[in-house]
This record gives C-alpha cells, structure tokens and sequence, in this order.
C-alpha cells in the first residue's frame, strides 16, 4: 500500500536524519523510480525535503501555524460539542475505533458512555478523560508528549498501527479546500491522520462550518477518502457529505 510505504519513509527518515533514494530502496524492497515517485508525493505534502539524491524530514519545531490545545477547545466549543454528540450514533459495542488529538474528539471522548470498546488515540488529553471508563480498552500512540498540544509523537506509529483492525476512525482536520483536499497544521497530526484514515474500515470527519474552503499547513487526503461528514454548515455546504461515501 502506497499510503503505508511512504509513512514507512518518513519513519526511517526520522530515525536516520538522511537517507538516499538509493538506500531507501534497498531498505523497502522496491524501486528506486518507486521511491522517487514517494518522494516527490511527500515533498508536495510539506513533510520532507529532497536535495541531491537524498531527502530529510521537515521538522516543524516551531509549529508556526499550530494552535495549543487550549484555544483550540475554546474555538466554537458549543457546535464542536453538538457535533461529537451526534457522532455517538456511530459508535456500537465491541467495537474498535481510533480518535485524532482534535478538540472535536476530546468533546467526544467527554460524551462517550462506559461501553465495551477499544480506542486508539494519539491524544494526551482523550486518554486522560477516558482511563476512567473502566469498560474502555485504551491503547496510547506513546512516544513523545508535547504537551501545549496535547498529543503523542511516535516514529514507530506505523508498526503499532499494522497490528490493529480499526472499524471506525474519527478525526478533523483544519480546512478543507475547494478541491476537496483536507489539510492539518502539524506534520505530525497530518501523518497520524493520513495513515488511520487509509487503515480503518470506516472515517468520521467532524468538522464545524469555519474550517470550509479553507487549507493548511499540511495535506492529510481527499474527501473522497471519508465515509461521512458530520457538521454544524449551513445549506451552502450540504453538497459536502455526497462527495464522500455513503453514510451508514
């Protein structure tokens, strides 16, 4: 799967600094014009840098256009929070669902009953709230906890999310643009949501009117990849469910 392969590159990337096409491939068994192909898509996503038959991944210290994770649940908290509860309908005992570190989920995480469930989450403050639902199986990204933002930086991210079966992935994102492309402020957020949204059998955007025709920082996907949409727009934007899949 192309989506997994280049979550692979970037992981090398991170634990290597630099490496060359050359030894990429070698590395993943395939092509070196493969690998180039990689490259190139993940250059245009902003998460890495190629120079002279090598490439690096971007680091993003400053988090330029990343908002703490505070003001982000004091954003509109009132239609975030009518959004997570309306989500709830897709959530069944038993199963297994994975969660981004948006303050959208967080609402979410505050509303979900003491069920049998498993849930999968990069999220500091999600695992917070949720280890008191004793009937709750919760399972931590781990890795790195930057803390102003409230989630967890793990290189090894693909390797635990292979082992899972992922029924629903739930997640927002920053902006969704024109075109139907769903961007994200943080390189690290984007690559945890681009790969969940590939991994799981079924994705939830929750999304409130503001983050319409707007883009970001960093490329997750496309519409076409989401199940449904659940948002507080206006008639403007009901075309927007139809371009994903179909609802349940």
């Amino acid at each position: 799967m192309k989506a997994a392969r280049q979550q692979q590159i970037v992981e090398l990337l991170n634990q290597h600094h630099t490496l060359t096409t050359e030894a990429l491939s070698h590395l993943l068994q395939v092509s070196i014009e493969t690998i180039r192909r990689d490259l190139s898509e993940l250059q245009k996503q902003g998460r890495i840098q190629r120079s002279h038959g090598q490439a690096r991944v971007l680091q993003r210290n400053n988090h330029n256009g990343e908002k703490p994770f505070q003001r982000r649940v004091k954003s509109h908290y009132a239609h975030k929070s009518d959004i997570a509860r309306t989500a709830l309908a897709w959530i069944d005992e038993g199963m297994t669902i994975a969660l981004d570190a948006s303050s959208t989920c967080w609402f979410l995480a505050r509303q979900l009953p003491n069920m049998t469930l498993t849930v999968f989450t990069n999220s500091h403050p999600v695992c917070v709230e949720l280890g008191r639902r004793e009937r709750i199986q919760l399972i931590s990204a781990g890795g790195q906890l930057l803390r102003q933002y409230g989630y967890y930086v793990n290189p090894a991210l693909f390797s635990q999310v292979k082992s899972l079966e992922i029924d629903l992935f739930i997640f927002s994102c920053e902006g969704i643009d024109n075109d139907g492309v769903l961007w994200d402020s943080s390189a690290n957020n984007a690559a945890y949501k681009s790969l969940l949204l590939k991994r799981a059998a079924q994705s939830l955007l929750l999304i409130d009117k503001s983050k319409f025709d707007r883009s970001g920082e960093v490329r997750i996907g496309n519409l076409r990849d989401v199940t449904q949409i659940i948002s507080d727009a206006g008639p403007d934007n009901l075309f927007l469910p139809s371009v994903a899949g179909s609802g349940r």
